[in-house]
């Protein structure tokens, strides 16, 4: 075989691994939700949080809204507007990255469950800047500013 012949066997084995490869990732169905729950379905737990960030947990549902969380469209609506795929929506503030020394209060969170086929375990706080900024990027998921979340 000549060394022509060979290059464009191997590219041709080498594009056919990295096609099949893909077109598995893009039809790979999503992680089974378990027995019971449909569709997105979240638990948010807030603690020590004072005045619109004062506490307390609430249930979620997406797609459609409902639960008794205080503001469960906007809720959803703001999820799904931050969901990308191939990104872990609740992904936490990377342990290297540089952050404003800002404290934002005491408060805290924790959001389980699943959102988009995928189950989620995300904890919350406001110690910096870096968690100040995600924590408000889920309002109104999480209590912030005027929200009536409590």
């Amino acid at each position: 075989m000549s060394p022509f012949r060979w290059r464009a066997a191997a590219t041709a084995a080498v594009f056919a691994a990295t096609f099949s490869t893909f077109a598995h990732a893009v039809t790979a169905q999503p992680v089974p939700l378990p027995d019971g729950v449909a569709g997105d379905r979240l638990t948010v737990t807030v603690s020590d949080g004072d005045g619109p960030a004062s506490g307390g947990t609430h249930e979620l549902f997406c797609h459609p809204a409902g639960g008794d969380h205080p503001a469960a469209q906007a809720a959803c609506d703001r999820l799904d507007s931050l969901t990308t795929w191939g990104r872990d929506l609740f992904a936490a503030v990377p342990p290297d990255a540089v952050c404003t020394l800002q404290y934002g209060g005491p408060a805290t969170a924790r959001v389980t469950g699943h959102w988009a086929g995928r189950p989620v375990d995300a904890r919350f706080s406001r110690r910096n800047g870096c968690e100040i900024a995600r924590w408000d990027s889920f309002v109104p998921l999480l209590p912030g500013g005027d929200d009536p979340q409590a």
